[in-house]
């Protein structure tokens, strides 16, 4: 795998409200944080630009909306923005795809010249899903940091009710398996960014 020295990383939705969990449920993935810290200081050292999402929810309901504690970012992240080499943006969104935020994301990475994206974030099968099929469809190359990602189980129709888990792995399946994303562990991209010795 080779990793751009432009590459961006996009930092999907790493909000204090997906904390909540008697809103969301059981998640998966409890190495997610650290793994998303481990993505955003290799960035950051090796200067290429970090993107900070937000989602700023309309529904009354949701931990994330505006003006509330929970559409803050989680602390290991908020730490860190403004700390790296590179360029960085931060995007705000009420819609499950970065690249329907403000300001524009895809005109932001063409006038950088940045050609490969790395998704990781909340939640695997939304929003981080959402954001890493439409780069695929813009025709951005696209490494999405599965165990940098994590999700909640969730119940759809029929009754029919998939768990964290197997959610992150339909979603994985189709990334992957459909084009839209080359799925990666945190591991590889890190040691991919890393710059070369001798």
């Amino acid at each position: 795998m080779e990793i751009n020295e432009n590459a961006a990383l996009l930092v999907i939705d790493v909000q204090r409200g997906f904390e909540e969990e008697g809103f969301w449920g059981p998640r998966n993935n409890p190495e997610a944080d650290a793994n998303i810290a481990a993505l955003i200081d290799a960035w950051q050292s090796g200067g290429r630009p970090v993107v900070f999402v937000r989602h700023d929810s309309t529904s009354p309901r949701s931990p994330l909306r505006t003006g509330e504690e929970g559409n803050g970012f989680k602390e290991y992240v908020e730490e860190r923005r403004g700390k790296g080499a590179g360029a960085e943006l931060l995007v705000t969104k009420s819609v499950n795809s970065a690249f329907y935020g403000s300001p524009d994301l895809d005109g932001w990475l063409r006038e950088a010249g940045v050609g490969q994206l790395v998704v990781a974030g909340i939640q695997t099968n939304m929003c981080a899903e959402t954001t890493a099929r439409m780069g695929g469809n813009l025709g951005y190359e696209v490494f999405f940091a599965l165990d940098a990602t994590y999700t909640f189980d969730l119940t759809g129709p029929y009754g029919w009710t998939l768990s964290a888990e197997e959610l992150a792995r339909a979603t994985a399946v189709t990334l992957h398996g459909g084009g839209f994303a080359t799925v990666v562990r945190t591991r590889e991209l890190v040691a991919a960014a890393a710059p070369a010795v001798g």
